[in-house]
């Protein structure tokens, strides 16, 4: 008689004394042992002499025959586009910033500054190519170097775009003009240049620290108002 113990699955072999009292058993009589290797209760009956059957514990019923676990069908599929335009427009949520300046190292500055405000830089090799990106992109800032076109700024093609657009679009444009001729955080000489902030070339290391301070004064001044004006259309 070699039985299993439902607790540890040991198996095991009662003894012969064991075996004899499970003979003189009467009918719906049961016998309680304890599983030598690790003490759990077990009840032992007649009908299981000559038999290899596991052994009920306490109150425990025999385990039921498994029933076969069918899997998870395979993921549905159609769902990729979604995924893809969802993504995309998780992108556009990301402001951009497009940055007109001569190949420098103020250059390289001026683009980790904006990337650690959390801005997607966006370049153009001419002022043709910036205002046709401009027609179809919504530039949260604008930086222009005074030494992106020859001639200056103020006889540039770009500055005189920025300085005609129609209103509606340039004030939601956070625009800024880097130079040697600029007095950082002059605001009267911004407000002279038609633009929203001055940096000059020799605080372009602490960029960073002076959008800081800018942007939020300009959001706390003409935020309120320009929502305003976007709800009224």
């Amino acid at each position: 008689m070699i039985v299993t113990c439902p607790h540890c699955q040991k198996k095991l072999k009662p003894s012969v004394k064991i075996e004899d009292s499970l003979r003189g058993l009467g009918p719906g009589k049961s016998l309680r042992i304890s599983c030598p290797q690790c003490a759990g209760s077990i009840l032992l009956d007649a009908g299981m002499l000559d038999s290899d059957m596991p052994l009920h514990g306490g109150n425990v019923a025999a385990p039921a025959a498994r029933t076969p676990v069918t899997p998870p069908p395979p993921p549905d599929l159609s769902a990729l586009n979604t995924s893809q335009l969802e993504g995309k427009v998780m992108v556009e949520d990301i402001p951009k910033v497009l940055i007109l300046m001569p190949d420098s190292s103020d250059y390289r500055l001026v683009t980790s500054a904006m990337e650690a405000l959390g801005y997607q830089p966006c370049f153009a090799e001419s002022a043709e190519e910036a205002m046709e990106k401009m027609q179809f992109i919504a530039y949260a800032s604008v930086i222009l170097h005074s030494g992106f076109e020859e001639g200056g700024f103020e006889k540039g093609k770009f500055h005189h775009f920025m300085r005609a657009m129609n209103m509606h679009k340039r004030r939601f444009i956070f625009y800024i003009l880097i130079g040697p001729e600029f007095h950082t955080l002059y605001d009267l000489q911004a407000l002279s240049c038609s633009a929203n902030l001055v940096v000059n070339d020799r605080e372009l290391a602490q960029l960073a620290i002076i959008l800081r301070t800018a942007i939020p004064q300009y959001e706390a001044m003409f935020g309120a108002i320009m929502q305003e004006i976007n709800a009224l259309g």
